[in-house]
């Protein structure tokens, strides 16, 4: 930003912002964001990115509005409706950066209240050039008679299965029949590489996340006991999460208890919790749209069988061993075959597998994955499974997932514990989730207590 962008922006410090669950965030971290993205785009070319529709149910029913995070990854604006346009070499100085939003009427403002005003949306994104949404196509048309390139925001994340048309889809459509002489980019690869490696402040953001998870997990370990409901432990999350200013959870939770902790998205959460269960919880609390994931497993009765705790600890050997890997330089792949090794041997320690199925075993399936069958980290963010690159080495301020489980069918119960983690320059990994209990003693003196 120019000396000018800044002196501005100072004007509008004591202006009310739009009220939020979440703190106020910082918006030199929006600043900083497009900064990069910009900085590896073409020549002659601009981005455009949209907010998520609202879905609807039926009737006059919708989801609640959740922000599309590469829109809020760059502006912050947690609004639908809106549209970012990012063009570093427009004519105009403020046409560089264009925020659009959609405008407040008597009637939008008694049944929905009121929307961002401009001075509220300059001072959530750091961004001067403020338009109502409504003269998107008249200055949309202008700007592209400049631009030769438009930056597309397809979704390409590995896990991606997204059937429906979104509003970044109808975009794309129209933009290329209205301007087919037009070349197009995707935004997707400069994403995956940025939105991989945290600022400061998201991390903080994320370390936020995680410590109303410790509170949520803490409040389960006083309750939990033989009779409760899976459902009643999900309620349970639920309330401490909102009371500490998240939206919820992060991602539909698992409150698997006996034999259901071996479906691994079992998200049911329906039957009662018996006498010598384990119960294993995934669950994440939200906050200002950044994810926590923590998995762990408790004894319902506040007391682990020699066997349960066996296996547990043996899943703890490898998570700990697993984080310690995750340093810069570590191969994604290469990590994950590291870690079925160190699991392969907690195994066979355990009885459930024997020298002779791993001499036989299928190199494409490893014998390991009839007891560990998923991954072991994945990038964490604004979502849950977030955006980074997984076929470079790593970097110093990714933050992943350490997640080893052993689940066993046959005896009736399956663990999971699982842990969010910051690669560090020290190569030292820093876990987000360290304050919480994770210790099978320390697990059973606080559920005693």
């Amino acid at each position: 930003m120019n000396l000018s962008s800044v002196t501005q922006l100072a004007t509008f410090e004591k202006i009310d912002l739009k009220p939020m669950k979440y703190d106020p965030i910082d918006t030199q971290l929006f600043v900083k964001n497009r900064a990069k993205f910009m900085s590896q785009m073409r020549p002659k070319s601009l981005a455009v990115f949209n907010s998520n529709d609202i879905y609807p149910i039926s009737a006059d029913s919708t989801l609640p509005f959740a922000q599309h995070r590469d829109i809020f990854y760059l502006s912050g604006a947690d609004q639908e409706e809106t549209i970012l346009v990012l063009f570093p070499d427009a004519t105009e100085k403020k046409h560089r950066e264009v925020l659009f939003v959609r405008e407040t009427s008597e009637h939008i403002a008694v049944w929905e209240g009121a929307k961002l005003t401009k001075e509220q949306a300059t001072a959530i994104s750091g961004i001067t050039t403020i338009y109502w949404l409504s003269d998107f196509e008249r200055i949309f048309f202008d700007l592209m008679t400049e631009a030769q390139t438009v930056y597309f925001n397809t979704n390409e994340h590995y896990r991606q299965a997204v059937e429906t048309e979104t509003r970044e889809d109808r975009f794309i459509t129209k933009c290329k029949r209205d301007f087919p002489a037009h070349m197009w980019a995707k935004s997707n690869p400069i994403l995956q590489q940025i939105r991989g490696v945290k600022e400061p402040e998201e991390i903080k953001l994320m370390q936020h996340a995680c410590d109303i998870t410790e509170k949520g997990f803490r409040r389960i370990l006083e309750f939990t006991e033989p009779g409760v409901w899976e459902y009643e432990m999900e309620a349970e999350f639920l309330h401490e999460f909102i009371r500490n200013r998240s939206k919820g959870f992060a991602y539909t939770p698992i409150i698997a208890s006996g034999k259901n902790a071996n479906v691994l998205h079992y998200i049911e959460n329906n039957l009662q919790v018996k006498e010598g269960d384990l119960i294993l919880m995934d669950v994440g609390a939200e906050y200002a749209n950044y994810s926590s994931d923590m998995t762990r497993t408790i004894p319902a009765n506040g007391k682990f069988s020699p066997r349960q705790k066996e296996v547990y600890n043996a899943v703890l050997r490898v998570k700990n061993q697993a984080t310690n890997m995750l340093v810069p330089g570590t191969l994604w792949a290469e990590y994950h075959k590291e870690v079925g090794k160190i699991m392969t041997s907690e195994l066979l320690g355990l009885g459930l597998l024997d020298k002779a199925d791993v001499q036989n075993e299928d190199k494409d399936r490893p014998a390991y994955k009839k007891y560990f069958m998923h991954g072991t980290s994945h990038h964490i963010g604004l979502d849950t499974h977030d955006y980074g690159e997984l076929k470079t080495p790593m970097k110093p301020n990714m933050v992943f997932t350490v997640e080893p489980g052993i689940y066993i069918p046959a005896e009736g119960f399956g663990i999971r514990i699982e842990d969010d983690v910051v690669i560090q320059d020290s190569g030292i990994p820093h876990n987000l989730m360290r304050n919480i209990p994770i210790e099978a003693d320390e697990i059973e003196s606080l559920m005693a207590s």
